[in-house]
């Protein structure tokens, strides 16, 4: 699971045969967004701000839902 350099986010993973991005906050809370596009994750780890891709092009945008546990 890569780390970011972020003030949003610690951790994102992204499972290409299931198109899930799952992304750790600093929180601690993971979620997960479904049926993303592997462009969308791309586009994350290359944002300048994370945070603001995220508010942009990911939140609102997919369903998701909150999970327990990282995936190993």
């Amino acid at each position: 699971m890569p780390e970011v350099q972020s003030s949003v986010m610690t951790f994102v993973q992204y499972d290409d045969e299931a198109r899930e991005l799952d992304i750790t906050f600093t929180s601690g809370k993971i979620y997960r967004y479904l049926d993303v596009p592997p462009a969308v994750y791309e586009e994350l780890l290359g944002a300048e701000s994370k945070g603001e891709y995220f508010n942009d092009c990911i939140k609102d945008e997919f369903a998701f839902a909150e999970v327990r546990r990282r995936r190993r």
